[in-house]
């Protein structure tokens, strides 16, 4: 153990991270979704739907990470089911929507969600039963779908439309959402949960001006009702939403967290000067599922040395943590390895002195852009299987070329794949999701709307 952390740990350790006390170590968050149930040999789909199997799932996550904060459940579509949507269920990763209600009609729902809808009951009996077993030492994370996620799941890409073509309907949608964003932060306080998460993934393909005009109203109000109810609050985004980091802080949330696309030292610049405490980054694919357990603990102790917190005590507003939901098949040595870096970074620092990975020394081919006789449209995404933003993207991509006619070619590279991290590298992408027509970059972390895309594609066929 190091030196700075024998006088707080646990609930303690994140409750004062969040009230932006001073730390004597840094707290950790494994955000341990569907990968719960891989410490116990249990599907996604068990995990999500069957609560003796999650309540069973989380107390190992518990045992084996010895975390400061723990989520119980990390699905963003439990209210959009409820809605009305329909989910397409995978083996290891979370339910995807497949169907979105509000696709062909501008009408704005009425009803919000009961205890007794959809899996709610199972959710809220085992955030009460997380709260007995495990919450006198773990604070628990309460995680709700942000408004602009919520209003994606229901309206599809039309929404990315919207904003532009119907501005008063999605002002409408985005207050009806957050009236269901509410609702569910309600019930998982009255479970017991500590912290709510609003988890909106979309947030990070809305330009500033939309944010301003859409999101900063209904956002600064979702956090205000939660701060009365009693919890801690985090704004948790995916992508690279370095544009509205700024943004989101003048919302008053107490904590931010972020993933691997935005540079956390810079971000945290600007969540200090609002007194917010930031969460993140560790890259959930390049560390976390294709790394091996040195990867990880040189990524987090160099982070903190990084953030100020190498050689004495813990950075000031800061939470360790993954960029989003743990892919299923983390290793579990990888998070381990997390835990015993952040327990004793200046031991780990000394003991990988001398350590470089060679994960991804790969050879990829890039195809002949010059050469080609069709559009080549190419995502690249974390997973379009269990990143929002990540769906949405391929989503557009999808619409745009089956009404471009034949000849156009459509691929998509997902990160989770060390040859598709070996070709992101040499093609140069930076951020995800990014979409490339014959090579080149046309949108990184922003969703194009059909049109645009469209005549991009028309482009790049003369």
């Amino acid at each position: 153990m190091s030196a700075f952390n024998h006088t707080m740990h646990g609930k303690d350790l994140l409750l004062a991270a969040l009230r932006h006390e001073p730390l004597p170590a840094t707290p950790w968050v494994p955000f341990a979704g569907v990968h719960a149930g891989k410490l116990r040999g249990y599907s996604a789909l068990e995990v999500l739907t069957e609560p003796a199997k999650l309540f069973e799932s989380l107390v190992e996550v518990n045992r084996v990470y010895d975390p400061d904060g723990q989520p119980v459940v990390f699905d963003l579509q439990i209210e959009a089911e409820i809605l009305g949507c329909t989910l397409a269920w995978a083996k290891s990763a979370p339910p995807s929507v497949a169907s979105h209600p509000l696709e062909a009609r501008m009408e704005v729902p009425a009803r919000l969600p009961e205890a007794a809808d959809g899996r709610l009951p199972g959710t809220l009996q085992v955030m009460r039963e997380m709260k007995k077993a495990v919450g006198q030492s773990t604070a628990l994370y309460g995680l709700v779908c942000g408004p602009m996620t919520l209003a994606s799941h229901l309206r599809g890409t039309e929404i990315f439309m919207d904003a532009f073509d119907h501005p008063g309907f999605l002002e409408a949608l985005l207050a009806y959402c957050s009236a269901v964003t509410a609702r569910m932060a309600a019930l998982y306080c009255e479970a017991g949960m500590d912290v709510i998460a609003v988890v909106d993934p979309l947030v990070s393909q809305v330009s500033p001006r939309h944010f301003r005009q859409f999101l900063l109203q209904p956002f600064t109000g979702i956090f205000r009702q939660i701060r009365q109810m009693g919890a801690f609050s985090s704004f948790f985004v995916c992508g690279d939403a370095t544009k509205n980091i700024e943004l989101m802080c003048q919302t008053g949330p107490d904590s931010i967290s972020i993933d691997e696309n935005i540079d956390l030292p810079a971000a945290k610049a600007t969540t200090d000067r609002y007194n917010i405490t930031i969460g993140g980054n560790i890259p959930l694919t390049t560390r976390m599922l294709l790394g091996n357990q040195q990867d990880n603990m040189k990524f987090v102790v160099d982070l903190l040395e990084r953030l100020g917190g190498g050689a004495g005590p813990a950075p000031c507003n800061y939470i360790l943590s993954p960029g989003c939901d743990m892919p299923y098949d983390t290793p579990v040595e990888n998070a381990v390895g997390v835990l015993q870096a952040v327990r004793n970074p200046a031991g780990t620092r000394q003991m990988l002195a001398d350590y470089e990975s060679h994960t991804f020394d790969i050879q990829v081919e890039l195809p002949d852009y010059a050469a080609l006789k069709h559009p080549l449209v190419e995502v690249f995404t974390l997973d379009s299987d269990t990143c929002a933003a990540c769906g949405y993207m391929l989503g557009a991509a999808q619409r745009a070329v089956a009404e471009a006619g034949t000849g156009v070619q459509l691929v998509e590279y997902k990160f989770t794949r060390p040859e598709n991290v070996a070709r992101m590298v040499k093609l140069g992408v930076k951020n995800l999701p990014a979409l490339y027509i014959n090579g080149e970059l046309k949108y990184s972390s922003l969703i194009p709307s059909n049109r645009e895309l469209l005549e991009e594609i028309a482009k790049a066929g003369k």
